[in-house]
């Protein structure tokens, strides 16, 4: 998944969390009431950088929040106690941004003194690029006082939580269900796929071997994503507008021309075709379910009270 309106989720938690702390929109607003100003300038110069990477960071975060919630075990490096997700087989050689999110915490550590942690940086991160990167996408208030995970599960992170780009629609509506989302949700969220960039692997078997997708569309695709080899090619996922966070994504899949066979399966004579149209139809719905889906995901799991800790550093625990 890609998308500016996740910059919010990347905020710190503070590190004086007390005991059974609860999430709070005004968490840091004693401790760090520079924090997201501190993200909003790191957020935007990586991603003038590589316009790519706003969508990177979304993913990032699905990926992590997918696999025993949002604690940011994503992040950190195999050490002797444990192998981490980094190399499991939905993100190996596949997500990316990890050095993008090292320098948010570092100017945050440098701002706030270590009362920031990586999950909640992550989530102001997310709304921040959405928002103030003129992407187009919709804002929602972001509920701070996360902690970190103190460990990472490579056999969790292979386990099929993360729904792969095969993935049917029963498959799908099973996998985002399993944490807590509905089907609805599901479809907003994919709405992310409006930006960034897919592999040619991943979506090689689709504009070859699928039939419900659009000739000329698929012949596009077929020049840069040969049958064999050319497996890191990369093609945007939304046809239309790939740098734009709109409803675009929607039109193309109406026009069967969803990139990945699981974006091809929202409108596919099944239950989510009305609900692909009535967001083609109309963006402001979408952009309200999208906030609305990104808040929920985003409150998969998480850690709080004693519970963690606050990393130093995104890669290790301390």
């Amino acid at each position: 998944m890609a998308s500016a309106a996740f910059v919010g989720l990347v905020l710190l938690s503070f590190l004086a969390c007390a005991a059974n702390a609860q999430l709070s929109a005004n968490f840091y607003s004693s401790s760090c009431p520079n924090l997201q100003s501190v993200v909003r300038s790191a957020m935007t110069q990586a991603v003038n950088r590589e316009a790519r990477m706003g969508a990177s960071i979304l993913r990032l975060f699905f990926h992590d929040c997918f696999v025993n919630g949002c604690d940011a075990s994503i992040l950190l490096d195999d050490n002797s106690t444990f192998t981490g997700e980094k190399t499991a087989r939905p993100n190996a050689n596949s997500v990316r941004g990890f050095d993008v999110i090292d320098t948010i915490k570092t100017r945050v550590e440098a701002a706030c003194n270590g009362t920031g942690d990586v999950q909640d940086e992550w989530h102001t991160n997310l709304r921040v690029h959405v928002v103030y990167n003129q992407l187009g996408g919709p804002s929602w208030t972001v509920q701070l006082g996360r902690r970190d995970a103190t460990t990472a599960s490579f056999s969790a992170a292979n386990s099929g939580n993360i729904p792969p780009p095969t993935s049917s629609l029963s498959a799908l509506i099973t996998s985002f269900s399993n944490k807590g989302l509905s089907a609805r949700d599901m479809t907003a969220l994919s709405g992310s796929h409006t930006i960034g960039q897919a592999r040619c692997t991943t979506f090689r078997a689709r504009i070859y071997n699928d039939t419900n997708i659009d000739a000329n569309f698929a012949a596009t695709r077929r020049r840069n994503c040969p049958a064999s080899g050319g497996d890191n090619n990369l093609a945007p996922l939304d046809l239309q507008t790939p740098t734009r966070f709109d409803n675009n994504y929607y039109r193309n899949l109406i026009n069967q021309r969803g990139l990945l066979h699981s974006d091809q399966e929202l409108f596919n004579n099944g239950s989510q075709d009305s609900l692909v149209r009535t967001y083609t139809s109309n963006a402001a719905t979408f952009s309200s379910d999208f906030a609305a889906a990104m808040v929920r995901m985003g409150a998969i799991s998480p850690l709080t009270g004693t519970s963690g800790e606050i990393r130093r550093n995104c890669r290790r625990v301390n």
